[in-house]
């Protein structure tokens, strides 16, 4: 009899097996809103079209390049900035913000179809080789690059590689007739997050910083100890322009000013639990007076740490309307080398406000025509047409701050428009100040070695009526010469045409320099530090005079 039931015992267990799936499908099917089921379809729906299209389309189909245009297009019905990076394209994506990526060690605009060496990055492999600022690369590796074929990428391409690698380049040189050789081996080439550094007046220090990348942080703190050593009192952190980065980057930097236990970001999502980032009291900067700023290009990591400064009441935030992009995103590789950007969670600043400005899955052409809304609604000019979309939140010491679409400054600087003419906006649109900037600086390239100072490069530039030659030169290239226009806008064009010449011949760092001298924002910030009023005070209403009896 026992023999007979252990005949059966595998049958009755196979039977009991199949049973439990039966039910449990049934369960998952009818009390789990069919999700998974749901998922399975739709993602089986697209397995299912691309293996159609590959096997009966009438003509052959490069299957990648499809899965490249419809990912993406997938994605923007999420947000505006969940997306797709193709395998070609992340190493580009991902170079700006790594710190340093392997290449020869120059910086080159494309003219006449041809390179143009503008700088070659101090002791990198390019200057150690002997390559000049402006020599014309002709030849790559042997090979022609000239023409139409010579593009951004394509240039970007040939001369980036992996680190020891060689490669030959041609150049043609000013005053040479015949074109020289040089072989450079390639090697990693820092990406500065920080732009300049250096002192306002004899008490001011001032940090530009361009991004959030993964060295920001250590570059800070260079840049605040060569400020010590020059004897700084005051501090100001340029943020403009700053499109974001890591959030990491901007946390670091935070905690380097405030006291322990602030809290400076949190962030949340769907998936992703509330986590709060706060300081650790151990910034060696927490008491030194502070001003920060922004404008309609500081984006994401910048406007977490304008928020942490503004609702800790730690600095005060000069200059217009931040872009407002509160969204986190998550780099997810896949196995072709290429990732997605994801957005997982939302960021909040200290007071509980997300600056997130408004959006509609799918629908983003007012969301990137928003800064020319803003603009033509007037924003850039008067801070009476700041539209504020989200509800009022309060700073610790009872301010009031908004959310819902960038962080609004505390002091409001409008745009500089004097001197704006339509001439002047042709010369700049049309790109026609940067050439004749590069073709001066090419032409004067020996006698303007002899300037090592941003100060004695500009005065000598000041003497070089160089206003009047552009605009001989511009109207060679078809911009018709309007004599009264220029007259209106010579102070605009000499600083435009002057501040390129700089930036070609020293650096960033004194191009910035330069067009600070005659900023309005750099003027009021210094005006705020002057009146002792860098830390946010509340505005006192007046006391409601009583009723004489």
């Amino acid at each position: 009899m026992n023999q007979n039931k252990n005949r059966y015992m595998p049958l009755l267990m196979a039977l009991s097996v199949v049973l439990g799936i039966i039910i449990g499908t049934f369960y998952a099917n009818h009390f789990s809103g069919n999700r998974l089921n749901i998922i399975n379809s739709g993602s089986n729906r697209l397995n299912n079209l691309l293996h159609i299209i590959d096997d009966q389309y009438v003509d052959k189909v490069n299957m990648d390049s499809l899965v490249d245009h419809a990912i993406p297009q997938i994605l923007s019905e999420l947000d505006p900035h969940s997306v797709y990076i193709s395998a070609a394209d992340v190493q580009a994506a991902s170079d700006d913000l790594k710190g340093s990526f392997s290449g020869v060690g120059i910086e080159f605009t494309i003219r006449e179809d041809t390179i143009h060496v503008q700088n070659v990055i101090k002791n990198g492999p390019a200057e150690r080789a002997g390559i000049l600022a402006g020599d014309k690369i002709v030849s790559i590796d042997g090979k022609p690059f000239a023409g139409k074929m010579v593009t951004q990428s394509e240039a970007m391409h040939r001369l980036k590689g992996p680190k020891d690698t060689k490669v030959k380049i041609g150049v043609l040189r000013y005053g040479v007739k015949e074109a020289k050789y040089f072989t450079v081996t390639r090697a990693d080439i820092p990406v500065k997050s920080i732009a300049a550094t250096y002192m306002l007046d004899d008490n001011t220090g001032y940090i530009r910083i361009k991004n959030f990348g993964e060295t920001t942080y250590p570059e800070l703190l260079i840049s605040l100890a060569k400020l010590s050593q020059e004897g700084f009192s005051n501090l100001v952190i340029d943020l403009r322009d700053n499109t974001g980065g890591y959030l990491n980057s901007a946390v670091q930097m935070a905690n380097e000013f405030l006291p322990k236990n602030k809290l400076i970001v949190y962030t949340e999502g769907r998936k992703s639990p509330r986590q709060d980032y706060r300081s650790d009291g151990h910034g060696s900067y927490q008491k030194i007076p502070m001003i920060v700023l922004i404008n309609e290009g500081s984006a994401s990591s910048a406007e977490i740490f304008a928020g942490a400064m503004q609702d800790n009441d730690r600095a005060t935030i000069i200059g217009r309307r931040s872009f407002g992009k509160g969204l986190v995103q998550k780099q997810i590789g896949f196995p072709d080398g290429s990732m997605i950007r994801l957005t997982i969670a939302r960021y909040y600043t200290p007071s509980g406000r997300c600056i997130q400005k408004p959006y509609t899955g799918g629908k983003y052409n007012e969301y990137e025509q928003d800064l020319i809304s803003r603009y033509q609604h007037g924003e850039y000019f008067s801070q009476d047409s700041i539209k504020h979309t989200g509800p009022a939140y309060h700073t610790g010491i009872g301010r009031t701050v908004y959310g819902g679409g960038g962080i609004t400054p505390d002091i409001f600087v409008p745009e500089d428009t004097l001197g704006m003419t339509s001439y002047y906006k042709q010369a700049a649109i049309s790109g026609l100040i940067l050439q004749y900037a590069f073709t001066y600086t090419d032409d004067n390239r020996l006698k303007l070695n002899n300037f090592k100072e941003m100060s004695e490069l500009s005065d000598y530039l000041a003497k070089q009526n160089l206003v009047d030659k552009f605009a001989t030169y511009a109207e060679g290239k078809g911009l018709q010469r309007r004599n009264l226009l220029i007259k209106r806008s010579y102070s605009l064009l000499n600083k435009y045409i002057n501040s390129r010449i700089i930036y070609n011949m020293l650096d960033e760092e004194a191009w910035n320099e330069y067009i600070n001298i005659s900023d309005p924002v750099i003027s009021r910030t210094l005006a705020v530090f002057k009146a002792n009023a860098a830390f946010p005070k509340v505005i006192e209403k007046p006391a409601t005079p009583k009723n004489k009896k």
